[in-house]
């Protein structure tokens, strides 16, 4: 129970979800390009930095690395919108 306890405030589980969010961006990309349709991988960038953030947390990084990765994704979540409303 302790490892699990461990793996769960560990940055590293972070680590894992990135590379399957990078997993998803690289299908997400080739069905696009095949089939001209499916959403944009531009889509995953709020969460990305919301994990970023989190692992910063966890990680214990300085205290910039958080806001800022924060930061980073209400402007990527903005820029979204702004997309969606303008179509």
């Amino acid at each position: 129970m302790g490892a699990m306890i461990s793996l769960l405030v560990s940055p590293h589980l972070i680590d894992l979800i990135l590379v399957l969010t990078t997993i998803e961006a690289l299908c997400l990309t080739i069905w696009r390009r095949r089939t001209g349709k499916g959403p944009s991988t531009l889509l995953l960038l709020p969460g990305v930095c919301l994990m970023l953030a989190l692992r910063a947390a966890l990680a214990g990084a300085s205290w910039p690395w958080v806001p800022l990765a924060l930061t980073a994704a209400l402007l990527c979540h903005l820029a979204d919108l702004c997309g969606r409303l303008s179509k």
